[in-house]
């Protein structure tokens, strides 16, 4: 793909990504989307900070992100798209994790990185969706995951 072709994908900034996910400090995991084919990939974009309340904990000494967390910015960058896909903005949509499979953590990650999360599209079944998922730093893969998650409409919460 050229730069020409990925400067006319749709993107979310940090204040559209407010509007879709309920998501807020300190765990709102992710600050930028872009290149976002409908139904289909976006990738996330994470600068990762030593202000970030986890790295208090883990580690003082030496912080790194926890994989956990790194997973959880996968899944959010996936919300963004099936929200934007679905047309279901400003409805208070919820997105659960219902499983995670082939989870993989390759690298460290600490503050000063950029991570990218590029998130692919599997399958969708009404509101079951399956998604892969890899964060990168500098390119290089930090962390793999295969994961589904379930659409709540706000009268099933």
């Amino acid at each position: 793909m050229t730069d020409a072709d990925t400067s006319e994908l749709p993107g979310a900034d940090i204040m559209e990504i407010r509007r879709l996910l309920p998501h807020r400090y300190p765990f709102l995991f992710i600050d930028r989307v872009r290149d976002m084919k409908m139904g289909e990939s976006a990738v996330g974009i994470k600068n990762v900070s030593v202000n970030e309340p986890h790295f208090q904990g883990h580690f003082p000494s030496k912080p790194i992100m926890p994989g956990v967390t790194i997973v959880e910015a996968m899944a959010q960058t996936s919300c963004v798209l099936v929200i934007k896909t679905l047309g279901l903005e400003d409805t208070d949509v919820l997105v659960y994790f219902m499983t995670m499979d082939k989870t993989r953590f390759r690298k460290l990650v600490m503050p000063g990185d950029v991570l990218e999360l590029h998130v692919s599209v599997i399958r969708s079944r009404g509101k079951i969706w399956k998604f892969w998922g890899e964060a990168k730093v500098d390119g290089k893969i930090v962390a793999e995951s295969e994961y589904s998650a379930m659409i709540v409409m706000p009268d099933e919460q």
